[in-house]
Order: structure tokens, then sequence, then C-alpha cells
């Protein structure tokens, strides 16, 4: 059932839907990954940290929503659902129990730097088939990368 219809052509309409949910999944788990990881922080830098993580939710629970409702602006039905979350993420999982800080910020780092790479991917697909979803990746990767940055600096 389609309740919205599109201003794209269906070939293009498919390219940006792919790019957008892969994106809805990857800023899902980053928020669930980074709030792991922020409850469990331990450490000298326990507090930097945590706070920092917190940071990173809040960024990947904005651009999920923006991601989200572009989907739904072009007639296709947004996923979130864990399942759907579960088995399309790029993000490694991260180990339960304890992080010590400098593994909370290299874990980070890692998932940061692998839901960039997948944007800048969104970026390129997107660029003829659709510029206003690609401006909302250019957005979201500019945002990602200067957390990514501030977590590399941590461990420096």
């Amino acid at each position: 059932m389609s309740v919205v219809k599109s201003p794209l052509p269906e070939g293009d309409l498919k390219t940006v839907a792919e790019a957008l949910q892969g994106a809805l999944v990857d800023l899902v788990d980053l928020a669930l990954v980074a709030k792991q990881v922020h409850w469990n922080v331990v450490g000298p830098r326990f507090r930097s940290v945590h706070l920092q993580l917190d940071e990173v939710v809040d960024s990947a629970r904005t651009h999920s929503d923006t991601v989200a409702e572009r989907s739904s602006a072009l007639g296709v039905s947004p996923d979130g659902r864990a399942a759907t979350v579960a088995s399309g993420s790029g993000i490694a999982a991260v180990a339960p129990g304890w992080v010590k800080d400098t593994d909370a910020v290299g874990a980070l780092v890692a998932a940061l730097g692998s839901v960039i790479t997948r944007m800048r991917e969104r970026v390129t697909t997107t660029a003829e088939a659709d510029p206003v979803s690609q401006d909302i990746f250019i957005t979201i990767t500019a945002d990602l990368e200067k957390h990514h940055w501030m977590f590399q600096a941590e461990n420096s």
C-alpha cells in the first residue's frame, strides 16, 4: 500500500529508498551502541567520555528521525524495528559488560568510522537520483565526522 506518491521516477526512488533505509538502520544502531557503551564505561575519563557518548546518541537519534521522515515524504515506509536494525547494521557489536574508557573511545571510533564510510557511499549513490536526500546524507556525514574526530582526539 502506498499512501504517499513520490515525485521521483521509480528507478531513482528505489535507489534513494535503499540509501535512506540503510542510513536509518545504521543511525538507530549507532544510538544503541553509543548508549550501551555510555552505561558501561569506567575509568579515569569516565565523565568526559560518558557525556560525549550522549552527544553521539542525541545526534544519531535526531538524524534517524530526519532520515525516516524523508523516507516517508517520498512514500517509502521506514523500518526501524529491532530485528531490521540487528540484521542490517554495518556496526560491529560491542561486548557486554564494563568498558574501559580507552576501549569505549576505540569502539566509538570504529562504529563512527563504519557509519561514515556507508554514509559517504550514500552521498555518491543519491547524487543524481535525489539531491535533496543527498544533502541530508552530506549533513549527517559532516556531523558524524566531527564526533569521529573528537573521539579520536580522546585517545591521542
